[in-house]
């Protein structure tokens, strides 16, 4: 008798098991404490968009915007590009910054991902996130043949991730605004890889030994106003999201004059994944999504713990429990 209650138990705890190996397979998940910032895939943000401009063009009609880069609709930006609200347009310290984004709520949206640059400021943002892209940038983000009807939408939801910028040939490359002079010299900074941004400049004149920070003027355009004769040729040191320096040496000749672009030989190293949440980590975009990841990691890793754990004991309790003859 003793035997085949012994054995009934066995069979019973084998059951017991069972399910609780089975139930923990399937709903044991990792928790993410973030989950009301983020969209169900833990690197997209939810936004909203809105599209601005020509149905096929750039944005700005003179094809420029608060950032002050000029020619947008033309390689490397080539008309996909957007407005940003204060948290991606961050002043103009977000100028230049790259994004993935992708619509899936449309029946019009492709879903697949698309990128952008900063190169305007949105003044009357419907979102948290808000991109007013471009006509180009907007319609890309339907299936083919359907731009029109996403464009006719008007407004809708988007999902969006921080990614490095990448501009395959290019280096920092400067352009001297109109209106600089001997005491007055301010400079537009683009085609940076990796942030794509730029938070400092600082400019060294002809045989100083010593950096003078310059204040930002506007978008990507910085300035220096001094009390003196600048002495050229002029080296740059530009200072990007991730705290990263490049120093660009006499970049600025001698006989340099505004309205003038001058191609230096630097360029920051375009990383992966990586660089891409440094970066949205710096700006405070992914850095819910991130923490969030880490936060649930370890809580999953605890409930796996906790749940083996407890497992265990109930085996060992029950085995006590059984007299075997």
């Amino acid at each position: 008798m003793a035997s085949m209650i012994a054995s009934s138990k066995v069979v019973t705890l084998g059951a017991l098991i069972f399910l609780l190996l089975v139930s923990y397979g399937l709903c044991t998940r990792i928790v993410n404490f973030n989950a009301s910032h983020i969209t169900a895939d833990p690197y997209w943000v939810a936004a909203r968009a809105t599209w601005y401009g020509a149905p096929t063009g750039a944005g700005p009609y003179d094809n420029g915007g608060a950032c002050g880069f000029k020619n947008v609709n033309l390689p490397p930006f080539s008309a996909m590009t957007s407005c940003g609200n204060q948290p991606l347009f961050k002043d103009g310290k977000g100028c230049g910054s790259c994004y993935q984004i992708r619509c899936l709520n449309h029946p019009a949206c492709s879903g697949n991902p698309e990128t952008v640059a900063i190169t305007d400021m949105n003044y009357y943002p419907v979102a948290k996130y808000h991109f007013d892209l471009s006509g180009t940038a907007f319609g890309a983000l339907a299936q083919p043949g359907r731009n029109d009807e996403l464009r006719h939408a008007g407004i809708i939801d988007i999902q969006f991730k921080r990614v490095p910028c990448i501009y395959p040939g290019l280096t920092v490359t400067f352009h001297i605004e109109h209106g600089s002079n001997p005491v007055y010299f301010a400079v537009l900074v683009e085609f940076e890889d990796g942030d794509g941004d730029v938070v400092q400049v600082d400019l060294m004149e002809a045989n100083s030994g010593w950096w003078t920070p310059m204040r930002e003027s506007w978008g990507s355009i910085w300035r220096l106003d001094s009390n003196h004769r600048l002495r050229a040729p002029f080296s740059l040191r530009i200072t990007n999201e991730s705290g990263q320096k490049l120093v660009a040496y006499q970049v600025i000749p001698a006989n340099w004059a505004p309205n003038t672009y001058y191609r230096s030989n630097i360029q920051y190293q375009a990383m992966s994944s990586g660089a891409g949440l440094d970066m949205s980590s710096g700006a405070g975009l992914d850095i819910s999504s991130t923490a969030g990841l880490v936060i649930s990691s370890a809580a999953g890793l605890d409930t796996k713990i906790l749940g083996i754990s407890g497992l265990i004991c109930l085996v060992l309790f029950c085995l006590h429990g059984i007299e075997v003859p």
